[in-house]
């Protein structure tokens, strides 16, 4: 699965970009602020989500443009080449999301982007995840539970709307029953396949990382441990999921003061966490040193693109790693670049210094970044 030509118009800080490429990895070097992560993010928006910067659809366009932006892409994928075309229209009447085509076929959403191509990625405002929020761990696990089910982000999107609306039944003083009744219901169903499906994920990608841990035990990355916190992620390991489904109304139904009093719903997916540990020193990997949670971090990733080459049958995933080399030694970055090559990932990796990038030699692509601009390739 690679990028073979990408266009992006009035992107960020692109007026006009074209790119022709093969399959191997994409170095893009330049300075700070030239356009080389708004690169990564134009291609991470060629697949479902809202891509790497999570950003409004409004605030991309070109400070200078319309308002207006595209994204424009040939992929060569294990099914043939396909043509993507996503961005935001700026002319009356016509739609004010995102725009999604497929063949110059127009899709209701970016979710029908899962279906065709594959992207994982890794970026410095990542690099706090064992430390921050349970919020970015568990967004980090629905990137890969979408490996799995690309249906996952609808799931967990009807789950949000109706959590929005009980959440706001309890906050208008409502204590009809029979207002909150389909609103739990959806959110049962929802929520315990929201909950089957990660722990789903969380035993295959745990499985690859034994596999990788036997298969290189002395990687510079090293392997983590994995557990699912929460209620009913436990509940769906031990039960049949519509007596957990049952459990969980009842639950939501008799809470309804306790969440009340609390503002916000008190139990569901949304509580959920991942916890990860420093397999080899038996210790969370939110108390290991900050070079160490930057090596278990690339090591999930590097879990993550095999899990998904794996369900694939052969593809391995776009990758996409910002600024990855900055922070490693020379021999984690020359185990990083062994890794992308041998996985066969057309792996789009940014950095000021191309010089970090030297031990690719012939197997990359340079590219040169400079004012939104493609000056030269070496």
């Amino acid at each position: 699965m690679w990028i073979e030509r990408l266009v992006l118009t009035d992107f960020r800080n692109h007026e006009r970009l074209s790119l022709t490429l093969d399959r191997r990895p994409v170095v893009l070097a330049g300075a700070n602020g030239a356009g080389k992560t708004n690169v990564l993010e134009a291609v991470s928006l060629l697949t479902a989500g809202q891509g790497l910067r999570r950003a409004a659809y409004t605030d991309i366009a070109r400070r200078a443009g319309t308002g207006a932006w595209s994204v424009a892409a040939t992929v060569k994928t294990a099914a043939g080449r396909i043509d993507i075309g996503t961005g935001l229209a700026a002319e009356p009447g016509e739609r004010s999301g995102r725009i999604v085509r497929i063949n110059g076929e127009t899709q209701s959403g970016s979710g029908a982007l899962a279906e065709h191509v594959e992207m994982v990625w890794l970026t410095p405002a990542m690099d706090g995840l064992f430390m921050g929020p349970a919020s970015e761990r568990r967004r980090f696990l629905d990137r890969l539970v979408l490996c799995f089910d690309p249906a996952h982000a609808l799931r967990a999107g009807q789950f949000e709307r109706a959590m929005r609306q009980r959440n706001r039944l309890l906050e208008d003083g409502v204590r009809d029953p029979s207002r909150f009744a389909g609103l739990e219901m959806i959110m049962a169903a929802t929520g315990v396949a929201i909950a089957a499906a990660r722990a789903q994920a969380v035993a295959a990608i745990a499985a690859v990382i034994r596999q990788r841990r036997d298969r290189h035990p002395d990687s510079a990355f090293p392997w983590a441990t994995l557990l699912l916190d929460g209620t009913l992620e436990r509940d769906v390991a031990r039960a049949a999921a519509v007596d957990v489904e049952d459990r969980y109304v009842r639950d939501l139904s008799e809470g309804r003061e306790r969440d009340r009093a609390a503002g916000r719903t008190l139990t569901g997916p949304h509580r959920s966490d991942l916890l990860v540990g420093h397999g080899e020193k038996d210790m969370p990997a939110a108390a290991s040193s900050t070079g160490e949670q930057k090596a278990l971090l690339i090591g999930l990733v590097l879990a993550h693109a095999e899990l998904i080459r794996a369900r694939r049958g052969g593809p391995a995933p776009i990758l996409l790693l910002d600024e990855v080399a900055a922070h490693l030694d020379e021999r984690r970055r020359a185990a990083l670049f062994a890794e992308i090559l041998a996985l066969g990932s057309q792996a789009w990796m940014t950095g000021t210094d191309q010089a970090a990038f030297a031990s690719l030699l012939n197997d990359a692509q340079y590219l040169r970044v400079e004012d939104g601009r493609i000056l030269a390739a070496a």
